[in-house]
C-alpha cells in the first residue's frame, strides 16, 4: 500500500508511475481496437468528450463576447443555459462516479484504490471551481446590465475562472480515463458492474 499523499490536481502533471501499469498495457492510442471498448468505456468516453466540448463552447463564447461579436443581451441568452448544462453535468457526473462507479472499481483491483482516491479529491477540487465559477457567472450576466467598464471587469474575472476549471478538468479527465478506461478494457463490463 502506498501513504505517499496524494498528488494535487493543480500540481500534476499525469497520474503517479505506481498507478499506470494498466495505463501502460492499453496505451490510449489502441483503446478503441479493443473488444472491451463498447459499452461502459465507451459511454465513459463520450461523457468526457462532451465536457470537453462544452468547456471548449463556453470559452469560445466568453472570447466572442469580449471581442464584440456578440451583445450583451446575445451572450447573456446563449450563455445562461449553456453554463446550467455544463456545470450541472459535471457534479452530477461526478456524484455517480464517487457514489457507484469508484467504489466498485476499487473493490475489482484494489491496486488502484489510491487512484481513485486522488479522482475523488480531485472531484471536490473542482466542486469548489465550479461553484466559484458559477459565482463568477452570475456577477458577469448581472454586469451585463451595468456599465462597459464593468461589463468588461467580470468578463475578465469569469474567463480567468473558466479557463482555471478547465485546466484542472482536462487534468482530472485525462487522468481519469488512464485509470479507468483501462481497467474496463481488462476487466470487461460484465466484472465491473457496467
Amino acid at each position: 500500500m502506498n501513504d505517499a499523499p496524494l498528488p494535487l490536481l493543480e500540481q500534476r502533471s499525469g497520474l503517479p508511475e505506481d498507478l499506470r501499469w494498466l495505463a501502460d498495457r492499453y496505451p490510449r492510442n489502441e483503446w478503441q481496437a479493443h473488444e472491451n471498448i463498447h459499452g461502459m468505456a465507451g459511454f465513459w468516453l463520450q461523457r468526457h468528450d462532451m465536457f470537453r466540448d462544452l468547456g471548449g463552447l463556453l470559452s469560445g463564447g466568453i472570447a466572442d463576447y469580449r471581442e464584440g461579436r456578440l451583445t450583451a443581451p446575445e451572450f447573456a441568452r446563449w450563455f445562461a443555459p449553456r453554463l446550467n448544462h455544463f456545470l450541472g453535468n459535471l457534479d452530477g457526473h461526478h456524484n455517480v462516479e464517487d457514489q457507484h462507479y469508484f467504489p466498485i472499481f476499487a473493490k475489482a483491483e484494489s491496486r488502484l484504490k489510491r487512484g481513485f482516491d486522488i479522482l475523488d479529491a480531485d472531484h471536490h477540487t473542482i466542486h469548489d471551481a465550479l461553484e466559484r465559477n458559477a459565482a463568477a457567472a452570475n456577477a458577469f450576466v448581472k454586469a451585463l446590465q451595468e456599465s462597459q467598464d464593468r461589463q468588461r471587469f467580470a468578463a475578465d474575472d469569469y474567463a480567468g475562472e473558466n479557463d482555471r476549471l478547465l485546466a484542472m478538468l482536462t487534468r482530472h479527465l485525462d487522468d481519469e480515463e488512464d485509470l479507468i478506461i483501462p481497467l474496463i478494457l481488462d476487466r470487461g463490463d460484465r466484472q465491473l458492474g457496467g
